[in-house]
């Protein structure tokens, strides 16, 4: 764990930036800066992410650029606001493992009521595919049961990220 207050910062900076190919260090230096921007933005004062696109802006700084695809969860409190922002899994270019054990398990540890699912597509396609769908209910349903609510599942790529929640998919 890195030692800012945010909850979001689970890596150091170098750690977390190295992932995105091709970048200089002015250019990470520069998302490093924006990321601290948009926390004091949308988490002023414990505010809750309220809204797919808050959101949405938040993660595509996180997990786009990457060369592999990142699985993560954003834990909420009972009003949702923002507990902490997890990755989870790593996977290859085109899909990566979930494992729903390990989500409730992460859930729990985090005391969370609520999540919010991610993963990024390094082909920079948006589109959820059938196992996006699949892995989506299955951790539905396996968070149900321990009544936890997923409020959405973002699919950040190029372009604007993917809102399950606004497609009516979730």
């Amino acid at each position: 764990m890195s030692t800012s207050s945010s909850p979001f910062r689970h890596q150091t900076c170098d750690q977390e930036l190295t992932r995105r190919v091709g970048l200089s260090a002015a250019e990470l230096d520069l998302i490093h800066r924006a990321i601290q921007c948009l926390e004091a933005r949308y988490r002023v004062n414990g505010e809750a992410l309220t809204s797919p696109e808050a959101t949405r802006q938040y993660l595509k700084l996180r997990l786009d650029g990457s060369a592999y695809e990142v699985f993560a969860c954003v834990l909420l409190d009972t009003r949702h606001q923002v507990l902490g922002y997890r990755e989870l899994f790593r996977g290859t270019v085109d899909g990566a493992s979930v494992h729903p054990r390990e989500v409730v398990r992460e859930v729990l540890a985090a005391n969370a009521c609520a999540v919010i699912l991610a993963h990024n597509h390094p082909s920079g396609s948006t589109e959820p595919s059938q196992a996006d769908l699949r892995i989506t209910q299955r951790l539905r349903d396996a968070l149900a049961l321990i009544d936890v609510r997923v409020l959405d599942h973002l699919i950040i790529g190029q372009g604007e990220g993917t809102s399950l929640a606004e497609r009516g998919l979730l």
